[in-house]
């Protein structure tokens, strides 16, 4: 492939070190409606690196800096953007899914995209943090607007997203219940900050989480879509929220629109993150309070071995592909 270049003032070129895969990777591979990326096509959302070159107008950032990448990028110009909520602009795009991505030795992303790499993160650390963590924070602090002391049900422990959404509760002073059919998965979620954590091949989710509850959980995490969600709207208390990112088991669901008006839920959508939702991480990264898991790290040419295992489902946390030893 070419080297990128600099198109713009504000951009800046980071030599990619480590980059991490998400289920959307694996939707790439498979083919996402309306997405037509040129070819061949870079894949890799997720990624850290130091700064190899800047554009003109770049004052916060020099070659040699450790950064972290933001993979969602808009135009910067909006109304939407100017707001400061930049997954509304129309233009916004995702580095490996609409752009050329992060597994390369090379990558151009708007200086706005990038933050310093967290203090004491390693580099597989940083690279796996970013689109996982920003998504869970926007989902539970922005969008369901979660309180401390409520009850936070959050499926499948063993997602980078699942394990990222349960260390945000805890932060926030909720109460969660996560859940996932490994009990090693449910073992390393009672590590991340579950209170309490169900076999959800086991036995029903939703009459348990109602048990534990009285009346059920202000907020249910979903991100797998068709197979959960009967069981997600069963474990909502009257007045509660559900917030999903994601369809990972299919895209088609049913809704009794008298149980949602009965009750009163809310039904919310989320994708990404705004700056200030990524400075917010960050921060917390830098306080020692948000980390990801990593389940292996593999060189980039064993990489078609990480995408297996992340389609397997067998892995416990971020995998990570080094790009650059």
């Amino acid at each position: 492939m070419p080297r990128p270049t600099l198109d713009a003032p504000t951009d800046v070129l980071v030599r990619i070190t480590a980059a991490a895969l998400n289920r959307l990777d694996l939707f790439v591979v498979g083919g996402l409606p309306h997405t037509n990326p040129s070819w061949p096509h870079i894949m890799g959302s997720d990624g850290v690196g130091t700064v190899a070159a800047v554009g003109s107008a770049v004052r916060d950032f020099k070659p040699g800096d450790r950064v972290l990448i933001n993979p969602g990028i808009s135009c910067r110009s909006c109304p939407a953007c100017e707001a400061g909520e930049q997954p509304y602009c129309r233009q916004f795009r995702i580095l490996g899914e609409h752009l050329p991505g992060t597994l390369a030795e090379l990558v151009v992303v708007p200086a706005a995209n990038v933050r310093p790499a967290p203090a004491g993160f390693s580099m597989p650390e940083a690279a796996a943090f970013g689109l996982a963590t920003l998504t869970a924070w926007r989902m539970l602090m922005t969008r369901a607007g979660l309180q401390s002391g409520e009850t936070v049900l959050v499926w499948g422990a063993g997602g980078g997203v699942a394990q990222a959404a349960i260390q945000v509760a805890r932060l926030a002073g909720a109460r969660v219940i996560a859940t996932s059919s490994s009990d090693a998965k449910l073992a390393l979620a009672t590590r991340l900050g579950a209170d309490v954590t169900l076999r959800h091949d086991q036995g029903d989710v939703a009459r348990q989480v109602r048990a534990l509850t009285g009346v059920g959980a202000e907020v249910v995490v979903d991100t797998v879509g068709e197979a959960t969600w009967p069981e997600s709207l069963r474990a909502l208390r009257p007045g509660g929220r559900l917030v999903t990112c994601g369809a990972t088991s299919g895209p088609q669901v049913a809704l009794d629109l008298r149980k949602l008006f009965w009750f009163q839920w809310s039904l919310l959508g989320s994708t990404m993150g705004n700056d200030a939702e990524f400075d917010a991480i960050v921060q917390h990264a830098n306080q020692g309070e948000l980390r990801p898991v990593i389940d292996s790290v593999v060189p980039l040419a064993e990489a078609p071995a990480a995408f297996a295992r992340l389609a397997s489902g067998h892995q416990a946390g971020k995998l990570v592909i080094e790009v650059d030893s």
